[in-house]
């Protein structure tokens, strides 16, 4: 299987990974640096992955996307920023959320391999933010709707097999794929199966609405 090619976004001097991609990586062959105003990631086909690093995801993630028009790959932002609100905006935006000092170089490997298989990778801080946002959202609903939510998890939940449940909490703490299959001491396939099976059962576009669902922190299975 090809290598990645991964377009690292970013202004001049801010990639804080000048040893990355490693030359024997399995996942990455090359990275294209680009700054902004990223017009080099209008090319079809320049890359697999973009990574965009950036202070303040919640103004330069949208700027990103807009330049990439209608090209459409995978992006992984990777920031200093923790706070919960940024969390949630990026991952509801579909992009996998690293964490400065919260990851290392083979995580963001591993991430970038994540994303082209459609799964929102997560740092360790990052999955925190947004369990205290799904926590959050269900203090805030009050005493009766509270209920009825945590009435309409238990319903979710029960939607799948026990295996299914230990794949979902893996894949809600940013696990993916390859990795929930050695801790489950499955084979990649078989957890992808079961990937494809837990989404139809939440109505879910794919991993990033699974793990909201999951987590309630989007309105949960239609009944």
């Amino acid at each position: 299987m090809p290598r990645l090619a991964v377009g690292l976004a970013c202004a001049e001097g801010e990639w804080p990974h000048e040893d990355w991609p490693d030359p024997d990586d399995p996942h990455v062959g090359r990275a294209l640096h680009v700054t902004p105003p990223y017009r080099e990631l209008r090319e079809e086909g320049a890359v697999d992955v973009v990574v965009l690093r950036c202070e303040e995801p919640a103004t330069e993630f949208p700027v990103l996307l807009r330049a990439m028009g209608a090209v459409s790959v995978p992006v992984i932002v990777v920031s200093p920023r923790r706070d919960t609100a940024t969390v949630v905006e990026v991952f509801r935006g579909g992009a996998g959320y690293l964490v400065e000092g919260d990851y290392c170089s083979c995580m963001l490997a591993s991430a970038v391999a994540a994303a082209t298989v459609g799964h929102t990778y997560l740092s360790p801080i990052a999955c925190a933010a947004l369990r205290e946002a799904a926590a959050q959202q269900a203090s805030g609903e009050g005493a009766g709707n509270a209920s009825g939510a945590a009435s309409a998890m238990e319903r979710l939940r029960n939607l799948l097999s026990p295996r299914e449940r230990q794949i979902m909490e893996l894949l809600s703490t940013g696990l993916g794929a390859q990795e929930i299959g050695l801790r489950l001491r499955l084979s990649e396939k078989t957890v992808r199966n079961n990937l494809s099976n837990i989404y139809a059962k939440l109505d879910a576009r794919g991993s990033t609405d699974a793990v909201l669902r999951w987590l309630g922190a989007t309105p949960a299975v239609r009944m």
